[in-house]
C-alpha cells in the first residue's frame, strides 16, 4: 500500500484555501481531471448507496447563466471547472435493488447472497420518514464533496466550495428536476489567479485544544 509522507499531505491541506479568484486562462489538463473524476466515483456513503449524481458543467453559455444565481460570484465562469453536487430526489427500494444488483455484478456474485443485507437496508429506511431520508441523503453528497476538495488539494489544483447559490434555479436551468435529482452543493476547480489576495492571508484555525477531545 503506498504511503504518503504526513507532512506532505498537512502541506497541501495548509496550502489549500477557498480561491475568490480564478486565472480564467488556465484549463486543468484531462487526465487530471478524469482522476478527480475517479476520485468522486470513490467516495463512500451510507450502505454504499451513492444517492448522487456530479454534473459538469462546461457550456460557457450554461454558466453564465449561472452566474446571476450565485450571488455574482465568478468563480462559477473563470474557473476551469463547475461541478454540481446533486442528490436524487427520492431515495426508496428501487435504488437499494440497484446497488445489490450492481454489488452482485462488480464482486461476480449471486443476489441472493445479498438478500441479509438488502433486507436489514431496507428495513433501516422503512423505520424513517420521507423528510428525514432526504437529509440522511444530503448530508451523503457532502461527503462526496469533501472527497473532491481532498482530492483537488493532494494534486495541487486549486477550488472553493460554494453553498452560495439558488438551488432552485440551478435545477432549472440544468434541467434537474427531469433527470430526478437536486442541487446541493458546488466545487468550482482550477488555479488561482495571481492577484487573489486571499491566497497570501495566514489561514485561521482554532487551536487544536479547542476542537480536538480525547475521551
Amino acid at each position: 500500500m503506498k504511503s504518503f509522507p504526513h507532512d506532505e499531505v498537512l502541506d497541501q491541506l495548509r496550502w489549500r484555501y477557498a480561491v475568490k479568484k480564478f486565472d480564467a486562462s488556465r484549463k486543468i489538463p484531462a487526465d487530471a481531471w478524469a482522476k478527480l473524476e475517479e476520485a468522486l466515483i470513490l467516495a463512500p456513503s451510507s450502505y454504499g448507496l451513492q444517492p448522487w449524481k456530479f454534473f459538469v458543467v462546461t457550456d460557457t453559455v450554461i454558466r453564465e447563466k449561472l452566474l446571476t444565481h450565485s450571488w455574482g460570484q465568478r468563480q462559477v465562469v473563470d474557473a476551469s471547472h463547475l461541478v454540481v453536487f446533486a442528490v436524487k430526489a427520492d431515495v426508496g427500494s428501487a435504488d437499494v435493488e440497484r446497488l445489490i444488483a450492481r454489488s452482485a455484478e462488480v464482486r461476480g456474485i449471486n443476489a441472493s447472497v445479498l438478500d441479509g443485507y438488502k433486507k436489514m437496508i431496507l428495513g433501516s429506511m422503512a423505520k424513517q420518514s420521507p423528510e428525514h431520508i432526504r437529509e440522511w441523503m444530503t448530508r451523503q453528497v457532502f461527503i462526496a464533496h469533501g472527497v473532491f476538495l481532498t482530492t483537488v488539494a493532494m494534486m495541487g489544483i486549486d477550488a472553493c466550495p460554494m453553498e452560495g447559490f439558488v438551488a432552485e434555479k440551478y435545477d432549472e436551468i440544468l434541467g434537474l428536476p427531469a433527470k430526478g435529482y437536486c442541487s446541493v452543493v458546488l466545487a468550482t476547480a482550477g488555479y488561482r489567479a495571481v492577484d487573489d489576495a486571499i491566497a497570501t492571508l495566514a489561514k485561521v484555525r482554532f487551536r487544536k485544544s479547542e476542537i480536538i477531545e480525547t475521551i
